[in-house]
């Protein structure tokens, strides 16, 4: 059932769309699209008005090594009287970092888009209260991305034999 959705989603949003869908996949049973940040509004107006309206999640995700598309967010939306999931996907750069709200959509994304911000640095654009939810006001820096090393390479105190290493 899941792959037909992929298919009735991607040729629905491309009728639309067009360009601005630039992936569709099907992974493990979830239908994943990727589309252009500056279009997510419309596309996920389009998905609302299809039965997608429920927000169930939405979270940042951080690929260092994407040079130009090294932060992005990942929304994923639920028709509850049909049963069906769909995954979204959207990115920006590091200097950009920012992408429109949904929270005219989904009132709901409020605390998620916070979250996200606090955590990963995104912008989002229209937010209605964007500051820190969980994290000190104080931070300087954004926990969640990946911009540190692991380890503490000053320890004298370690073996890393003892590791595999």
């Amino acid at each position: 059932m899941e792959a037909t959705l992929l298919t009735e989603l991607t040729e629905k949003l491309k009728a639309g769309f067009g360009a601005d869908i630039l992936a569709s996949e099907q992974q493990y049973d979830f239908p994943v699209l990727t589309v252009k940040t500056e279009k997510i509004i419309d596309i996920m107006k389009a998905l609302y008005a299809d039965g997608f309206t429920f927000l169930t999640d939405l979270t940042g995700i951080h690929y260092p090594d994407s040079k130009g598309k090294e932060l992005g967010v990942i929304y994923h939306l639920h028709d509850m009287p049909k049963n069906r999931r769909v995954r979204l996907k959207t990115f920006t750069s590091i200097g950009d970092n920012s992408i429109p709200t949904l929270t005219g959509i989904f009132p709901g994304a409020n605390w998620m888009e916070r979250e996200t911000y606090d955590f990963f640095g995104i912008n989002f654009k229209g937010h209605p209260n964007l500051k820190r939810i969980l994290n000190m006001d104080e931070m300087n820096y954004f926990p969640m991305r990946k911009e540190y090393p692991l380890e503490d390479g000053r320890r004298e105190d370690k073996d890393d034999k003892m590791f595999g290493r």
